[in-house]
């Protein structure tokens, strides 16, 4: 049987959603992207990205969706798979 490690967080893109945030030229504000949200018509409270880069806090599906179209990233980057595979333990016999 084969099992993930938790490391925790209550998510697991907060910091590539940092990462891609910062990338920018110039680095876009945690508010510049809740304005984006916005636009897409989501209402966040104006500490949720905040709350997502640290990973107190989770995002659904659709939230990962918006994040990824906002901040020009695919879902799949954002989920960092690379890094989830570290998670990944296969049960030795």
């Amino acid at each position: 049987m084969s099992r993930f490690r938790y490391p925790g967080d209550r998510n697991l893109i907060g910091n590539r959603v940092k990462e891609a945030r910062l990338s920018e030229n110039p680095p876009a504000t945690q508010k510049d992207i809740l304005a984006r949200l916005e636009n897409e018509g989501f209402i966040f409270d104006e500490t949720v990205i905040s709350k997502i880069e640290k990973g107190t806090r989770g995002v659904n599906t659709i939230e990962l969706f918006a994040l990824a179209k906002v901040l020009k990233k695919t879902p799949n980057w954002l989920l960092d798979f690379d890094s989830l595979r570290q998670l990944y333990v296969a049960d030795e016999k």
